[in-house]
């Protein structure tokens, strides 16, 4: 049998002692939150004064699905802007080059930029066809369309508008008004007339500028 020596009596003692008054010290500090709350429900008993529960009827409380807030005056916001931005009476025709095919480039480009994207010189990223779409939903998604692919560092989309064969007197609305939307937008830098394989006359290739 080990016999323990004095001082490790002594250490042993000790670490009872801090032991017995960590306890103690708990056990106040609980007893002195539980009379601090007990004080506190009393003050506010005496400032509310008597109530009495509510009786239970069997009520079922409403099951509330959240829904996920919509952005709605953005929305209107962003739509209006377009609609401003993008007018049907801008006089397209002093800009556009009608040799063999459309094309449009802006002041200070050269002619090289309409021949280098006539021949396929940048690869066509993306499209939006605007088949079906009355007037105000065709300018509204050409305006989202060219904004979010600029946005997105894209350089050169195709926009369809079809040939207008469909139109009454069979003449091409819709690509007229293109032709004025697009000139108006700061990101296009030029569009020719897609070739045949692309689109041809229903559909323009559109060069942006960088981001």
């Amino acid at each position: 049998m080990k016999v323990r020596t004095l001082a490790e009596l002594k250490a042993f003692k000790r670490a009872m002692a801090e032991q017995a008054a960590a306890h103690a010290a708990r056990d106040d500090a609980e007893r002195l939150l539980k009379l601090r709350r007990e004080r506190e429900q009393k003050l506010f008993a005496l400032a509310v004064g008597p109530v009495q529960p509510l009786a239970d009827k069997g009520r079922i409380p409403p099951r509330r699905v959240p829904v996920d807030p919509q952005p709605v005056q953005r929305l209107r916001d962003e739509a209006a802007v377009m609609r401003e931005a993008l007018s049907d009476d801008f006089d397209v025709e002093t800009l556009l080059h009608t040799d063999d095919m459309l094309s449009y480039r802006r002041p200070g480009l050269g002619p090289a930029v309409v021949r280098k994207l006539r021949e396929g010189g940048w690869s066509i990223q993306r499209q939006i066809d605007l088949h079906g779409l009355r007037v105000d939903e065709a300018r509204e998604a050409l305006g989202r369309f060219i904004r979010e692919a600029h946005q997105n560092g894209l350089r050169c989309v195709r926009v369809v508008h079809g040939k207008g064969l469909g139109s009454p007197g069979r003449t091409p609305v819709l690509k007229q008004r293109v032709l004025r939307w697009l000139v108006q937008k700061n990101e296009v830098m030029a569009f020719v007339q897609a070739r045949p394989a692309e689109g041809g006359a229903g559909a323009l290739v559109v060069l942006l500028r960088p981001g």
